[in-house]
């Protein structure tokens, strides 16, 4: 069962009572996805590292999900099962022996 299937449920309920589905091909909604990531960093944008207002953290966070969910969906995609599969890919990349406290990209570990 994906965790996010109600989230999911209720994001195409509200897309589709407006009839926005039309409008979510994959490449929109990954151009969504791009412009809501970077008003996310527009927030942090002459600011110290942790300086943010939280509720627009929350804002933009929501916008990001929405469309990455809505995305996914269109897919067929579980949410879970592809984030823990790139979890695992990742922790073949950067094994904790050689990535633990380490910031530096895979390919020069």
């Amino acid at each position: 069962m994906n965790e996010f299937s109600d989230t999911i449920k209720k994001l195409i309920e509200f897309r589709d009572k407006r009839d926005w589905k039309q409008f979510h091909n994959s490449k929109d909604l990954a151009i969504a996805i791009s412009i809501e990531s970077s008003e996310l960093l527009e927030l942090f944008l002459w600011k110290e590292n942790e300086d943010v207002n939280i509720e627009k953290l929350k804002e933009e966070l929501a916008d990001i999900f929405a469309y990455s969910f809505l995305l996914a969906e269109k897919h067929g995609l579980n949410v879970n099962e592809i984030v823990l599969n790139k979890i695992r890919k990742n922790s073949e990349k950067y094994p904790i022996s050689k990535a633990k406290g380490n910031a530096t990209k895979y390919t020069d570990l």
